[in-house]
C-alpha cells in the first residue's frame, strides 16, 4: 500500500486521490516571497481572493489567510492529521492550549477525536530572501470506537527522527 501511494502522488498537484482509511491527502508547495513585519508576504495582495485564495498566483497562495498565509481557526473531529513540513514553518495553535512553531523536517501528529479548533498559519520569517513552504498532510479516519477519543497533539522533531541513508529498492 505504501509503495502504491508513493506512485500515485502528483508532485505539483494539490489534492491526492485517496481510499479508506485516508480521508484526505494534500501536498502544499508555495514559493513565498520575502516576508514583512507581520509575517505575511512583502508583496501586493491585490487580485487575490483573500480568505479563499487557492489559485497559484506568482507561485504561492494565501489559502484562508488574509495577512499571513494559512488556515485560521477551523474545527476537526473524528480523525487524525499527520503533517510533515519539508521546508518552511507552520504556527499551530488549538482550543486545548497547544501551540508552537515547527518546520524543516518536523512532523506533527494531531488526534482530533471528540473535536477541537485549531489554526495552521505559514509565517514568512525571512525579510531578505524567499520563504519556500513545502508540506504534506494526511487525514486518517479514526475507527468508530475511537471517534470521540480525547484530542491529542504530538510533535516529532526532525532531530529525533531516525534517518536511513541506504537506498530503498522497490520490488514489483
Amino acid at each position: 500500500m505504501y509503495n502504491k501511494l508513493i506512485v500515485n502522488i502528483k508532485p505539483l498537484g494539490f489534492t491526492w486521490e485517496t481510499g479508506d482509511p485516508f480521508l484526505f491527502c494534500v501536498h502544499h508547495l508555495d514559493n513565498y516571497p520575502v516576508g514583512n513585519d507581520h509575517l505575511g508576504p512583502a508583496a501586493s495582495l491585490e487580485g487575490r481572493n483573500l480568505g479563499q485564495d487557492f489559485t497559484t498566483k506568482d507561485g504561492w497562495r494565501m489559502y484562508h489567510g488574509e495577512k499571513i498565509p494559512g488556515f485560521p481557526a477551523h474545527p476537526h473531529r473524528g480523525f487524525e492529521t499527520i503533517t510533515v513540513v519539508l521546508k518552511g514553518f507552520v504556527d499551530h495553535s488549538d482550543s486545548h492550549g497547544a501551540s508552537g512553531r515547527y518546520g524543516n523536517g518536523d512532523v506533527q501528529w494531531m488526534t482530533a477525536g471528540a473535536g477541537l479548533q485549531h489554526s495552521e498559519m505559514f509565517p514568512l520569517l525571512s525579510k531578505d530572501q524567499p520563504n519556500p513552504l513545502e508540506l504534506f498532510q494526511i487525514w486518517l479516519n479514526l475507527p468508530k470506537a475511537k471517534k470521540f477519543a480525547r484530542p491529542y497533539y504530538k510533535m516529532l522533531w526532525s532531530e529525533d527522527i531516525p534517518v536511513h541513508t541506504e537506498k530503498m529498492r522497490m520490488e514489483n
